[in-house]
């Protein structure tokens, strides 16, 4: 891959073309190789990424006055510059199109967003004890990995019913080996009590193998041999042991209806469904494993000011599956620009043959048809909710005197008990409402502030925030400085955040407190303003309620990012500041000692004897422990 002579608009250039004539002023330049191209305007502003096969005739044919749409005739109108990355072939140059895109955003391109991991459920297989859990991210953990599902609500329904089926245990390693009774789990008959010894490895095993069996679709093998057990059971006159297998073989059938609508004749797919309204755009994605309807999410990608369905749709794949492992089969609603080098592509990334389908008739065209019903059914809501966050937006401006309706809004709130685990938080919305993917958590670092400085933290909080602000986008052209600030307190409080703005040189954006008021009821709430008098809105006022709304977000947010916190704190020990010390040796210590504090105090030739631990590891660990003085 190799990087062509960049050309940037300068200002002691104000000759150069700009549209067409700058875009024909790099043909000479340009041959037929494969590779990337970036337009770009007069402040050197990425306005479109895009892959050619050949540079050259993709950019001829910009360089023509004629034959585009309006919103490529846009863009050209404004490019300015433009620049270049050849590749080897064009499967590369399509992939690095869509790193770009992500991380570049133009305004002219179709863009995902609220991108993220989905989860999947995790049979862990590092202990002896398999652990069955939610996991998200890297597939880094030794294991099984059954999903995606489409959230962590479907995950969670699931795991429920399969610790009611299979009692497999939940808990972490380290809370496994620290135990000698059973918990409240065996007690309520989720887990079979492998940590204090109530079943054997070989049992656990075959409850294992079960499980996995049952989250690869067999699922009537599972049950036929639970209904044998249960028949054995009830002859041999163990009621009990009969009703406990009767109870596991209704939480299956359970788990079975919850999954939905599952197809008999596709194993493993996704389905993936455009539909186009009112310049907007909803995408569903089904996803189909092991024979079963693992939940859907809806997406709403920018379009790009009128891109076509075969762009959005060849878009959205691109990115979608940039940090997902895509499955054999992929069902479409529409087609896409280049299906043969997408189907190369993600066949490229599964490291197996990747085939994109649009049926017509039978079982997968029924499922693309239920996808593409939920995509129009969605983006109708959409629209629908978008038009009431306006009108709210414009009643907002009009109670604060805004100069216009805020298109960032964000909500600041502190979240600790006592000044311990203190985190800060900020919420964002705007006219499509909240934009979850702008949310962001701050965990507090001042060691001087005194516990429980509320004022302390938020200044540390808006410090953090707007330094980062004025370095990335000093012009305040990205989108990312916010129209107005609320935040969840009285006049004290917005005196001291008008004057921790007014100290790092932003006196312009509006501020407001939103205080409990009288009796610190809902809906009795005073608002207040740097330097004028506190007022309230009326009881049924909408703006209050949507105010209330922001408020209880941001503190939902807090509150989660600190909860969060405290339960690391909580499972932390002083084994994970030693040098070497993973979580294998961590395992092994524990199990071998008992405690955290008894491996502190071993000695040498102790720490020596606990396998897995070479004779340089426990060195490091014994003079970690006496050797800090």
């Amino acid at each position: 891959m190799t990087d062509q002579p960049i050309s940037r608009i300068l200002p002691d250039q104000p000759d150069r073309p700009v549209g067409a004539d700058c875009v024909a002023s790099y043909l000479p330049s340009l041959d037929n190789s494969p590779g990337v191209y970036r337009m770009l305007d007069t402040q050197a502003r990425v306005l479109y990424v895009g892959k050619a096969r050949s540079l050259r005739k993709r950019v001829a044919n910009y360089a023509k006055l004629t034959g585009h749409s309006p919103r490529i005739e846009r863009m050209i109108r404004e490019t300015a510059s433009m620049m270049f990355l050849t590749t080897r072939t064009e499967t590369e140059a399509l992939l690095l199109e869509q790193n770009l895109i992500k991380q570049l955003k133009p305004r002219y391109n179709v863009l995902l967003r609220d991108d993220k991991s989905f989860p999947n459920i995790l049979m862990a297989k590092a202990h002896p004890f398999a652990q069955l859990t939610k996991h998200r991210g890297a597939k880094s953990v030794k294991g099984s990995y059954f999903g995606p599902f489409a959230s962590a609500r479907a995950v969670n329904r699931t795991l429920n019913q399969l610790q009611k089926v299979f009692l497999l245990r939940s808990c972490s390693d380290s809370v496994f080996e620290g135990r000698s009774r059973p918990c409240l789990l065996y007690q309520i008959k989720r887990c079979s009590g492998p940590c204090a010894g109530l079943i054997s490895r070989d049992d656990y095993a075959a409850m294992v193998e079960d499980a996995e069996r049952f989250l690869q679709g067999k699922t009537t093998g599972v049950q036929e041999e639970l209904a044998t057990q249960m028949a054995a059971a009830s002859e041999a006159l163990e009621f009990e042991r009969a009703a406990a297998l009767r109870d596991r073989i209704r939480a299956l059938t359970e788990v079975q209806q919850a999954q939905g609508i599952n197809p008999r004749g596709v194993t493993e797919a996704d389905i993936v469904a455009l539909h186009m309204e009112g310049g907007q755009a909803c995408v569903q994605v089904f996803f189909i494993r092991a024979n079963q309807n693992w939940g859907n999410h809806d997406y709403y990608p920018r379009t790009g000011s009128g891109a076509e369905a075969a762009e959005v749709l060849q878009a959205f794949l691109g990115q979608f599956y940039d940090n997902k492992e895509p499955p054999r089969l992929i069902l479409l609603s529409d087609e896409i620009e280049d299906p043969d080098l997408m189907a190369q592509a993600l066949s490229q990334k599964a490291g197996c043959k990747v085939e994109l389908m649009m049926p017509q008739r039978g079982e997968k065209a029924e499922l693309v048809a239920g996808a593409l019903r939920n995509a129009r059914e969605s983006l109708a809501r959409r629209l629908s909710e978008t038009a009431t966050q306006g009108r709210l937006l414009e009643g907002l401006a009009q109670a604060f005197n805004l100069p216009a309706p805020p298109q960032r809004i964000e909500v600041y709130d502190n979240s600790h008990i006592q000044g311990t685990n203190a985190v800060g938080a900020m919420i964002v919305a705007g006219p499509e409402g909240f934009i979850k993917s702008q949310y962001r958590k701050y965990d507090i670092r001042g060691g001087d502030l005194t516990p429980g400085d509320d004022f302390g933290m938020m200044k540390e909080v808006l410090t953090r925030r707007f330094q980062r602000l004025q370095k990335e986008d000093p012009d305040r052209k990205g989108g990312t400085w916010p129209d107005l600030l609320l935040i969840d307190g009285g006049a004290g409080q917005v005196s001291a955040v008008a004057g921790i703005m007014a100290d790092m040189g932003v006196s312009d954006l509006p501020m407001i407190g939103v205080a409990k008021g009288i009796d610190r009821d809902a809906g009795k709430e005073e608002f207040h303003r740097p330097g004028q008098r506190p007022f309230a809105l009326r009881h049924n006022d909408p703006v209050l309620y949507f105010v209330q709304r922001l408020r209880d977000e941001a503190h939902r947010f807090a509150i989660g990012a600190h909860r969060a916190k405290r339960a690391k704190a909580v499972g932390a020990t002083p084994l994970d500041d030693v040098p070497g010390v993973g979580a294998a040796r961590k395992r092994a210590l524990l199990a071998h000692f008992g405690s955290s504090k008894a491996v502190s105090r071993a000695g040498l030739p102790d720490l020596k004897a606990v396998e897995g631990i070479s004779d340089n590891i426990a060195q490091t660990i014994y003079d970690f422990f006496h050797d800090k003085g």
